[in-house]
Protein backbone atom coordinates (compact mmCIF):
# COMPACT_ATOMS: atom_id res chain seq x y z
CA UNK A 1 0.00 0.00 0.00
CA UNK A 2 0.74 3.86 -0.45
CA UNK A 3 1.82 5.09 3.41
CA UNK A 4 1.75 9.32 3.42
CA UNK A 5 2.98 11.14 6.45
CA UNK A 6 1.13 14.50 7.28
CA UNK A 7 3.33 16.38 9.29
CA UNK A 8 2.01 19.36 11.44
CA UNK A 9 4.22 22.97 11.35
CA UNK A 10 4.42 26.65 12.56
CA UNK A 11 7.26 28.92 12.54
CA UNK A 12 10.09 26.26 14.16
CA UNK A 13 12.39 25.24 11.55
CA UNK A 14 15.61 24.43 13.60
CA UNK A 15 12.91 21.66 15.32
CA UNK A 16 11.49 20.78 11.75
CA UNK A 17 14.84 20.15 10.08
CA UNK A 18 15.61 17.76 12.28
CA UNK A 19 12.52 15.71 11.94
CA UNK A 20 13.18 15.30 8.39
CA UNK A 21 16.26 13.71 9.64
CA UNK A 22 14.29 11.17 10.89
CA UNK A 23 12.69 10.95 8.25
CA UNK A 24 15.43 9.93 5.87
CA UNK A 25 16.63 7.18 7.89
CA UNK A 26 13.26 5.16 7.76
CA UNK A 27 13.47 1.63 7.19
CA UNK A 28 10.22 2.22 5.32
CA UNK A 29 10.14 5.22 3.65
CA UNK A 30 7.20 7.69 3.30
CA UNK A 31 5.26 7.37 -0.24
CA UNK A 32 4.98 10.88 -0.04
CA UNK A 33 4.98 13.68 2.99
CA UNK A 34 3.08 16.16 3.48
CA UNK A 35 3.93 18.99 5.40
CA UNK A 36 0.80 20.96 6.38
CA UNK A 37 2.19 24.58 7.63
CA UNK A 38 -0.11 26.92 9.57
CA UNK A 39 1.39 30.23 8.23
CA UNK A 40 5.02 30.18 9.29
CA UNK A 41 7.39 32.58 7.52
CA UNK A 42 9.51 32.17 4.93
CA UNK A 43 12.25 30.58 6.77
CA UNK A 44 10.10 27.56 6.76
CA UNK A 45 9.69 27.29 2.86
CA UNK A 46 13.42 27.52 2.53
CA UNK A 47 14.02 24.72 5.39
CA UNK A 48 11.55 22.63 3.26
CA UNK A 49 13.33 22.95 -0.23
CA UNK A 50 16.21 21.69 0.97
CA UNK A 51 14.87 18.25 1.50
CA UNK A 52 12.49 18.52 -2.08
CA UNK A 53 15.47 16.25 -3.72
CA UNK A 54 15.67 13.87 -0.65
CA UNK A 55 12.18 13.44 0.28
CA UNK A 56 8.78 13.09 -1.66
CA UNK A 57 7.63 16.44 0.04
CA UNK A 58 4.33 18.42 -0.98
CA UNK A 59 3.92 21.81 1.35
CA UNK A 60 0.72 23.00 1.61
CA UNK A 61 0.88 26.37 3.94
CA UNK A 62 -2.21 29.31 4.33
CA UNK A 63 -1.67 32.50 6.08
CA UNK A 64 -1.29 33.16 9.43
CA UNK A 65 -4.55 33.68 11.37
CA UNK A 66 -3.91 32.07 14.84
CA UNK A 67 -4.29 28.53 15.74
CA UNK A 68 -5.56 27.06 12.50
CA UNK A 69 -4.13 23.57 12.76
CA UNK A 70 -7.46 21.70 11.95
CA UNK A 71 -7.89 23.72 8.76
CA UNK A 72 -4.43 23.02 7.32
CA UNK A 73 -4.49 19.56 8.22
CA UNK A 74 -8.35 19.14 6.26
CA UNK A 75 -6.01 21.30 3.03
CA UNK A 76 -3.40 18.41 3.17
CA UNK A 77 -5.86 15.50 3.23
CA UNK A 78 -7.36 16.61 0.24
CA UNK A 79 -4.12 16.78 -1.55
CA UNK A 80 -2.83 13.18 -0.20
CA UNK A 81 -2.92 10.53 -2.38
CA UNK A 82 -1.64 7.49 -0.03
CA UNK A 83 -4.09 5.04 1.23
CA UNK A 84 -2.99 4.89 4.43
CA UNK A 85 -1.77 8.16 6.39
CA UNK A 86 0.75 8.77 9.49
CA UNK A 87 0.03 11.89 11.53
CA UNK A 88 2.46 13.60 13.41
CA UNK A 89 3.98 16.71 14.36
CA UNK A 90 7.26 19.26 13.58
CA UNK A 91 8.59 18.00 16.97
CA UNK A 92 8.63 15.02 16.69
CA UNK A 93 11.34 12.75 15.52
CA UNK A 94 10.68 9.41 14.25
CA UNK A 95 12.76 6.36 15.36
CA UNK A 96 14.23 4.47 12.23
CA UNK A 97 11.65 1.51 12.75
CA UNK A 98 8.72 4.12 13.18
CA UNK A 99 6.68 3.97 9.43
CA UNK A 100 7.13 -0.04 9.37
CA UNK A 101 5.68 0.05 12.22
CA UNK A 102 2.45 1.85 11.75
CA UNK A 103 2.44 -0.13 8.44
CA UNK A 104 3.42 -3.86 10.31
CA UNK A 105 0.01 -2.90 12.20
CA UNK A 106 -2.38 -1.15 10.38
CA UNK A 107 -5.00 -3.09 9.89
CA UNK A 108 -8.92 -2.55 8.30
CA UNK A 109 -11.33 -1.23 10.13
CA UNK A 110 -8.69 -0.04 12.98
CA UNK A 111 -6.66 3.18 13.65
CA UNK A 112 -3.24 3.04 15.48
CA UNK A 113 -2.50 5.51 18.97
CA UNK A 114 1.04 6.15 19.05
CA UNK A 115 2.98 8.33 21.53
CA UNK A 116 5.94 10.22 22.22
CA UNK A 117 8.87 10.41 24.32
CA UNK A 118 9.65 13.96 25.97
CA UNK A 119 13.31 15.53 25.51
CA UNK A 120 14.16 18.19 28.10
CA UNK A 121 15.26 21.64 26.22
CA UNK A 122 19.11 21.14 26.64
CA UNK A 123 18.99 17.68 24.52
CA UNK A 124 16.63 18.79 22.13
CA UNK A 125 18.54 21.36 21.29
CA UNK A 126 22.02 19.75 20.60
CA UNK A 127 20.50 16.58 18.92
CA UNK A 128 23.02 16.38 15.68
CA UNK A 129 21.71 15.03 12.29
CA UNK A 130 24.66 12.28 13.12
CA UNK A 131 22.92 11.23 16.20
CA UNK A 132 19.52 10.77 14.73
CA UNK A 133 21.13 9.17 11.61
CA UNK A 134 23.36 6.87 13.77
CA UNK A 135 20.03 6.07 16.01
CA UNK A 136 22.00 6.90 19.12
CA UNK A 137 19.33 9.66 19.78
CA UNK A 138 16.68 6.98 20.89
CA UNK A 139 19.56 4.58 23.10
CA UNK A 140 18.67 5.49 26.71
CA UNK A 141 22.36 4.82 27.87
CA UNK A 142 23.83 7.15 25.49
CA UNK A 143 20.45 9.73 26.62
CA UNK A 144 21.91 9.53 30.10
CA UNK A 145 25.77 10.30 29.16
CA UNK A 146 23.62 13.76 28.00
CA UNK A 147 21.81 13.92 31.23
CA UNK A 148 18.84 12.75 30.91
CA UNK A 149 17.04 11.41 34.12
CA UNK A 150 15.54 8.27 34.62
CA UNK A 151 12.04 8.14 34.92
CA UNK A 152 9.25 5.21 33.71
CA UNK A 153 8.51 6.78 30.48
CA UNK A 154 12.12 5.56 29.66
CA UNK A 155 11.05 2.11 29.32
CA UNK A 156 9.33 4.05 26.04
CA UNK A 157 12.59 3.52 24.29
CA UNK A 158 13.19 -0.53 25.35
CA UNK A 159 13.72 -1.71 21.96
CA UNK A 160 12.00 -4.83 22.18
CA UNK A 161 8.90 -6.25 20.21
CA UNK A 162 8.12 -8.21 23.46
CA UNK A 163 8.59 -5.74 26.43
CA UNK A 164 6.47 -3.13 24.16
CA UNK A 165 3.73 -5.26 23.11
CA UNK A 166 3.34 -6.40 26.91
CA UNK A 167 3.65 -2.53 27.70
CA UNK A 168 1.60 -1.83 25.21
CA UNK A 169 -1.28 -4.34 27.19
CA UNK A 170 -0.78 -3.08 30.45
CA UNK A 171 -0.90 1.02 29.97
CA UNK A 172 -3.39 2.13 31.76
CA UNK A 173 -3.58 4.86 29.06
CA UNK A 174 -6.16 4.81 26.92
CA UNK A 175 -5.64 4.41 22.95
CA UNK A 176 -6.82 7.17 21.40
CA UNK A 177 -6.44 9.85 18.34
CA UNK A 178 -3.10 11.59 19.21
CA UNK A 179 -2.01 14.04 16.31
CA UNK A 180 1.33 13.81 17.11
CA UNK A 181 1.42 9.96 16.39
CA UNK A 182 -1.73 8.62 14.66
CA UNK A 183 -2.57 6.51 11.43
CA UNK A 184 -5.29 5.64 9.76
CA UNK A 185 -6.97 4.59 6.44
CA UNK A 186 -7.49 7.77 4.14
CA UNK A 187 -10.96 6.66 3.30
CA UNK A 188 -12.30 6.16 6.88
CA UNK A 189 -10.70 9.74 7.40
CA UNK A 190 -12.41 11.09 4.80
CA UNK A 191 -15.96 9.48 5.90
CA UNK A 192 -15.89 11.46 8.72
CA UNK A 193 -15.19 15.14 7.09
CA UNK A 194 -11.76 15.13 8.05
CA UNK A 195 -10.58 17.57 11.05
CA UNK A 196 -13.23 19.82 13.04
CA UNK A 197 -12.40 23.57 11.94
CA UNK A 198 -14.24 24.80 14.82
CA UNK A 199 -11.56 23.52 17.15
CA UNK A 200 -8.23 25.27 18.13
CA UNK A 201 -5.54 23.80 20.89
CA UNK A 202 -7.29 21.67 23.34
CA UNK A 203 -8.10 17.66 22.27
CA UNK A 204 -8.79 18.87 18.69
CA UNK A 205 -7.04 15.72 17.34
CA UNK A 206 -8.70 13.08 19.87
CA UNK A 207 -12.29 15.06 18.57
CA UNK A 208 -11.72 13.34 15.35
CA UNK A 209 -10.58 10.03 17.14
CA UNK A 210 -14.28 9.88 18.57
CA UNK A 211 -15.67 10.42 15.81
CA UNK A 212 -14.13 7.12 13.98
CA UNK A 213 -14.76 5.36 16.65
CA UNK A 214 -18.58 6.21 17.17
CA UNK A 215 -18.69 4.44 12.87
CA UNK A 216 -17.17 1.36 14.38
CA UNK A 217 -13.42 2.18 13.58
CA UNK A 218 -11.45 0.34 17.12
CA UNK A 219 -8.24 2.04 18.40
CA UNK A 220 -5.20 -0.09 18.31
CA UNK A 221 -2.41 1.03 21.32
CA UNK A 222 0.99 0.83 19.93
CA UNK A 223 2.57 3.75 22.30
CA UNK A 224 5.59 1.37 23.07
CA UNK A 225 6.41 0.41 19.55
CA UNK A 226 6.20 3.13 17.54
CA UNK A 227 8.38 5.38 19.02
CA UNK A 228 9.10 8.95 18.32
CA UNK A 229 11.07 11.67 20.30
CA UNK A 230 9.23 14.80 21.26
CA UNK A 231 11.60 17.99 21.39
CA UNK A 232 10.51 20.63 23.97
CA UNK A 233 8.83 23.84 23.26
CA UNK A 234 6.59 26.30 24.62
CA UNK A 235 3.23 26.36 23.88
CA UNK A 236 2.26 30.46 23.59
CA UNK A 237 -1.18 29.20 21.97
CA UNK A 238 -2.70 27.36 24.57
CA UNK A 239 -5.85 29.31 25.71
CA UNK A 240 -8.80 28.26 28.17
CA UNK A 241 -11.46 29.64 26.25
CA UNK A 242 -10.51 27.63 23.31
CA UNK A 243 -10.20 24.35 25.11
CA UNK A 244 -14.14 24.76 27.28
CA UNK A 245 -15.09 24.96 23.64
CA UNK A 246 -13.42 22.13 22.12
CA UNK A 247 -14.70 19.99 25.40
CA UNK A 248 -17.90 21.51 24.64
CA UNK A 249 -17.42 20.05 20.49
CA UNK A 250 -16.21 16.96 22.17
CA UNK A 251 -18.99 16.10 24.38
CA UNK A 252 -21.67 16.80 21.97
CA UNK A 253 -19.62 14.40 19.65
CA UNK A 254 -19.59 11.54 22.64
CA UNK A 255 -23.33 11.96 23.65
CA UNK A 256 -24.73 12.40 20.05
CA UNK A 257 -22.20 9.63 18.54
CA UNK A 258 -21.38 11.64 15.43
CA UNK A 259 -19.54 9.73 12.96
CA UNK A 260 -18.78 12.95 10.65
CA UNK A 261 -18.51 16.49 11.41
CA UNK A 262 -20.18 19.68 9.28
CA UNK A 263 -17.62 21.48 9.87
CA UNK A 264 -14.46 19.36 8.32
CA UNK A 265 -13.88 18.92 4.85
Amino acid sequence: MKLGVIISTFNNPAWLEKTMWGYMCQLRMADEIIIADDGSTNETRELIKTFVNKLPIKHVWHEDNGFQKTKILNEALKVSESEYLVFTDQDCIPRDDFLLTHERHARVGHFLSGGYFKLPMDISKQLTQEDINTQRAFDLQWLKEQGLSWNFKCTKLVKKTWFSSLMNTVTPAKATWNGMNSSGWREDIIKARGFDERMKYGGEDRELGERLMNAGIKAVQIRYLAITLHLDHDRPYKNEEHWKINNSIRETTRRMKLTYTEYGL
